[in-house]
C-alpha cells in the first residue's frame, strides 16, 4: 500500500499537525514513535471501549481546508492524488475530467462529480472513540489528514453514502477483494490517530483478517 502520497502532500497535513497528548493512547506507542507490526498486533494494542455520541456535530471537524493555501483544498488534494488520469485543473483548483478507481464497489468513475472522499474512519466514530475529547485543532487536522494515504480515499458516491458513519461491524466493502486492505487501513488509521474499538467492531475485524494474511503495517502517530 502506499504510506505517504507525495512530499508535497505531506507537507499540506504538516500545517494542520498537532502536539501529542494523552487521550486515549495505545500501550506502548509513545509519541514520536513509527511502529511497523502484524495487522493482528496492532489489532491488539487498541484499547477497547464503548462508544458515546452525545454531543457529536459534523461541523465540530472543520473541513475541506486549504492548509497549503496553494488554491486546492483537501478534497482537491486527494482527487489529484489517486487519480488514474490525471484531471485538467482549473482556476480556482477547478478539476474536471480524469479517472479514479473506486476500492469499495471496484468502480472505475469517469469525472470527479461522482466521487466522494471518505473518511476511512469516519467523523461520527472518530468522535465516538475519542475525538470527543480532543481540541477543535485536533479535529481539523484528523478531518484534513494528508499525512497518511490510508485516511483519506476517493471513492464512488454511492458506496460512500451507502457506509455512512459504520465500522465494520455493520458495513463492509461491496468489493470482497478488497476487505482485507479495508480493515487494515482501519486500523492502522485508528492507531495513527490513538482512537479505540469496541468489542463488536474489535470482533468483526477480527473475522476479516483471519481470512487474510497478517501484513505488517506501519503506523506514524498524528498525535
Amino acid at each position: 500500500m502506499r504510506f505517504a502520497r507525495t512530499a508535497a502532500v505531506a507537507a499540506v497535513f504538516a500545517a494542520l499537525v498537532v502536539p501529542a497528548t494523552a487521550h486515549a493512547a495505545p500501550a506502548a506507542f509513545a509519541p514520536g514513535d513509527t511502529l511497523t507490526l502484524p495487522v493482528t498486533d496492532a489489532l491488539a494494542r487498541l484499547p477497547v471501549r464503548s462508544e458515546d455520541r452525545t454531543g457529536y456535530e459534523r461541523t465540530k471537524f472543520k473541513h475541506w481546508v486549504d492548509a497549503d493555501k496553494d488554491g486546492c483544498n483537501t478534497r482537491a488534494e486527494v482527487l489529484k492524488a489517486e487519480a488514474v488520469v490525471a484531471p485538467e485543473q482549473g482556476a480556482n483548483c477547478r478539476l474536471s475530467g480524469g479517472a479514479w478507481s473506486s476500492p469499495y464497489d471496484d468502480r472505475f468513475i469517469q469525472g470527479p462529480r461522482g466521487l466522494d472522499i471518505d473518511h476511512l474512519v469516519p467523523l461520527a466514530e472518530a468522535w465516538d472513540s475519542g475525538a470527543s475529547d480532543w481540541s477543535g485543532k485536533e479535529r481539523k487536522a484528523y478531518a484534513n489528514d494528508l499525512g497518511d494515504d490510508r485516511a483519506l480515499i476517493a471513492v464512488s458516491a454511492a458506496s460512500n453514502r451507502s457506509k455512512a458513519d459504520q465500522d465494520p461491524s455493520t458495513w463492509l466493502p461491496p468489493a470482497v477483494g478488497y476487505r482485507c486492505q479495508y480493515v487494515t487501513d482501519w486500523v492502522a488509521d485508528k492507531m495513527r490517530w490513538r482512537l479505540s474499538v469496541d468489542a463488536d467492531e474489535k470482533a468483526a475485524i477480527a473475522e476479516v483478517l483471519d481470512n487474510c494474511p497478517n501484513v505488517p503495517v506501519t503506523v506514524a502517530p498524528a498525535r
